[in-house]
């Protein structure tokens, strides 16, 4: 047997192509196992590199983030050993003076509530052991004080002013438990005299520690103080104790590092704050992110062997061909035919198990998304993207599949004071507060109800209903979760509910009823649930009629008579809720209103900033004390504007434009109407109004341009004559610098507009 292998072998390496291709073959093992040695350790060095630079930027955010919190509690500190009567209790001889007591106990009272950070307050006099509290108020003696055992932080102060620290604090002290506390010297005439003692509520100060997930890693966020304390952790992975140990011991030699515990490799960093001191450790298990680089390892070491075989393959092939030709044609037949069968079996297979796969994650997701595709059939039959009968039937039957042929009810919530909420929440709250909205109406009404959501953009969310038990009615049952609402979020909402209907192709209209009844919040008030039934039958024989008291307003203004302006906001309002209109065609008329008082203001004044830019979720009680506000800073404004000579002389001017806007006129013959030069003339107007006597002239006759483009059906060539240009192209041209947009555009555009779609 011997023989006969050294004799194979001599025999083909005799043959050059064996010899070459044996070479080749060697030479690829050689290079592909090499490579494989070297991935894992330069992937793995690599990995750490980038995950150690990761880790340390999310640490420095973190102690940013507390460093920033630590420091506003110092802040809140100094101006507790700032206040007055926080020095005369320190100093006083007698410290329970009730109007000192109770001055700075709403002094501290405020601090805290101006924070959320901070829970509690104290001030600790060290010479008669007293305490200033809040919560617990004053007490005269340290004995009587629940929450006292932390005095002997004042022999740890030495030269520094402020510590912070973790202690334990007792039963009685309002939260047992542990809290961290920034402790203050009061100093008085050099003397050591109190302590401030600031407690922060652990889980605020720590809100940002949570550490996400990344690439299904476990990790590890922990604070240690100075003294190697325990302040605070959070993991997504069940770290044992000797890990923690050992990290701890590690970074007592180093920054950080890689260590391996209970062969499980784990990735250190550490950052100490210059603030507190305090150190910042993340601990990251690197077991399956370096699996991967094991895995592409393995995969090369398994091409550098697949390479050897199939030189070895090679070396057959070319022996075997070479001298059993007829032998190795009827091998490669029937071993063809085998490898065919077999092959083909395993591609079955395996492909049949790829389609299984992928069939149950769709299904999955589709059951995932039914919701949001329900949603998104009401948006979009909201906004006219669905409007078809037959689209709606079917796509209700594929993603209301579980409701039954009761008739269903549309029901549009919408946040008062919009334009207030949207200023006092940030952009990022806004989507989460709407979303805890919808879940808590859905959380309430669900199981006896049928129940779908869809955020209808601003300040509506849209939520249909079916009741699963007939006869029920929605009304109780929303006005509770408004209450509920209004309670754990802390701000209102007011909702409209349709009638019922049972044709799912009207849901459109449903939804139009449910916006009608909400529009009656402009007189019924904040969070109330006004349906389209007690609504409907609200008619209107003559449209509303103010135009005469809107006049009398705006000429108020102008004249500088505030009590009289402010009488006219009270007279047009009082008229607008005795004759009851169509709350849209108020509301309409109210932002008109707005709109006139503004175009009235001078240019030069920039002292106001607008507060509200709609008012369709407001009541009418605070339309009008936005009303008030404007007109009374702007009666004042024109009163001013009126006593100065300059003034009038530019009003003279103003007057003299208007009169002439149809004429060529230009700054001399303005100058020469009033009896200046030209160039006083434009001094005067540009310091008065902020504009050029140009620019005015041209923004007043393309105003007086829109009124007759809506007014009339006279040409725009013919209007542009009647506003003092000659030329057509003229005219053109400064209407778009001034409205964006050409003159016969915007006569269809707000003759389009003026139509109320439904009432």
């Amino acid at each position: 047997m011997t023989q006969s292998i050294k004799k194979w072998l001599k025999y083909n390496l005799a043959h050059t192509q064996v010899r070459l291709v044996l070479i080749l073959t060697v030479s690829v093992f050689l290079i592909i196992l090499a490579v494989s040695l070297t991935s894992y350790n330069t992937s793995k060095s690599v990995m750490q590199e980038e995950l150690s630079e990761l880790q340390r930027q999310m640490l420095k955010l973190d102690m940013n983030v507390i460093d920033e919190l630590v420091s506003e509690s110092d802040k809140v500190a100094i101006q507790v050993a700032l206040n007055d009567n926080v020095y005369k209790f320190l100093t006083s001889k007698s410290q329970g003076s009730y109007t000192n007591i109770t001055e700075a106990y709403q002094f501290l009272s405020t601090l805290i509530s101006n924070s959320k950070y901070i829970k509690s307050i104290y001030v600790y006099d060290l010479t008669r052991e007293s305490f200033l509290a809040i919560p617990q108020g004053f007490s005269s003696n340290r004995l009587t004080f629940d929450d006292s055992d932390w005095t002997g932080v004042a022999s740890e102060f030495g030269e520094r002013t402020t510590l912070i620290k973790k202690r334990m604090v007792p039963e009685g002290a309002g939260a047992k438990g542990s809290s961290v506390t920034l402790f203050r010297k009061i100093m008085i005439q050099g003397e050591f005299k109190g302590i401030v003692a600031v407690n922060l509520k652990n889980d605020e100060l720590f809100a940002k520690l949570n550490p996400p997930i990344m690439n299904n890693l476990n990790r590890m966020r922990y604070i240690i103080d100075e003294h190697d304390e325990l302040l605070y952790s959070v993991s997504n992975y069940e770290f044992n104790q000797e890990s923690i140990n050992r990290a701890i011991e590690t970074l007592r030699e180093d920054e950080g590092g890689d260590i391996t515990i209970q062969n499980r490799q784990l990735l250190i960093n550490q950052l100490e704050s210059p603030v507190t001191g305090w150190s910042y450790v993340s601990i990251v298990e690197q077991d399956s992110l370096l699996a991967k680089s094991k895995r592409v390892a393995k995969v090369v070491l398994l091409v550098s062997i697949a390479a050897l075989g199939l030189g070895g393959v090679t070396i057959f092939y070319i022996n075997a061909a070479a001298f059993r030709p007829v032998r190795r044609l009827k091998q490669l037949f029937s071993r063809y035919d085998r490898k065919k069968s077999g092959s083909e079996g395993m591609d079955l297979e395996k492909l049949a198990g790829e389609l299984l796969t992928n069939h149950a994650h769709l299904a999955q997701l589709v059951r995932e998304s039914m919701s949001e595709a329900a949603s998104k059939l009401l948006t979009d039959i909201y906004s006219g993207n669905l409007s078809g009968k037959r689209d709606i039937e079917e796509k209700w039957n594929r993603y209301f599949g579980e409701w039954t042929e009761a008739p269903v009810t549309v029901a549009v919530l919408s946040i008062d004071r919009y334009e207030e909420w949207s200023r006092t929440f940030t952009g990022g709250d806004h989507s989460l507060l709407k979303f805890a909205l919808a879940n808590i109406v859905a959380e309430l009404f669900e199981p006896q109800w049928r129940i779908v959501c869809a955020d209808f953009g601003t300040d509506k969310t849209a939520i249909l209903l079916q009741p699963r038990i007939e006869g029920q009615r929605c009304e109780s049952k929303l006005a509770e979760s408004l209450e509920v609402v209004s309670r754990l979020l802390k701000f209102s909402v007011s909702a409209g509910v349709s009638n019922t209907q049972t044709d799912i192709a009207k849901l459109k209209q449903v939804m139009l009823e449910a916006e009608n009844a909400l529009t009656y919040r402009l007189y019924q008030g904040y969070g109330q649930v006004i349906t389209f039934q007690e609504v409907s039958g609200h008619e209107v024989n003559e449209p509303l009629q103010f135009e005469s008291v809107l006049a009398e307003l705006i000429g108020a203004i102008e004249m500088g008579d505030e009590p009289g302006s402010l009488e006219a906001v009270v007279r047009m309002t009082d008229n607008i809720r005795c004759q009851y209109g169509y709350p849209s065609a108020a509301v309409s008329f109210l932002q008109s209103a707005i709109e006139r008082i503004e175009q009235i203001r001078p240019a030069s004044d920039g002292s106001y900033c607008q507060t509200y830019v709609r008012f369709d979720t407001l009541r009418l009680e605070d339309i009008k004390g936005e009303l008030e506000s404007r007109v009374t800073k702007l009666a004042q404004r024109f009163r001013r504007l009126a006593e100065s000579k300059d003034f009038i002389m530019c009003q003279r001017m103003i007057d003299y434009l208007k009169q002439n806007l149809n004429e060529p006129i230009g700054i001399p013959e303005i100058a020469e109407a009033i009896g200046i030069s030209s160039s006083l003339a434009s001094q005067l107007f540009k310091q008065e109004t902020g504009e050029t006597i140009y620019n005015y002239l041209t923004r007043l006759r393309i105003e007086r341009a829109s009124e007759l483009l809506l007014k009339t059906d006279d040409r725009i060539s013919d209007i542009g004559l009647m506003v003092g240009y000659q030329h057509e192209n003229s005219f053109i041209r400064s209407f778009r610098k001034f409205k964006d947009i050409t003159p016969g555009k915007y006569r269809d555009m707000m003759r389009t507009r003026m139509d109320f779609p439904f009432e």
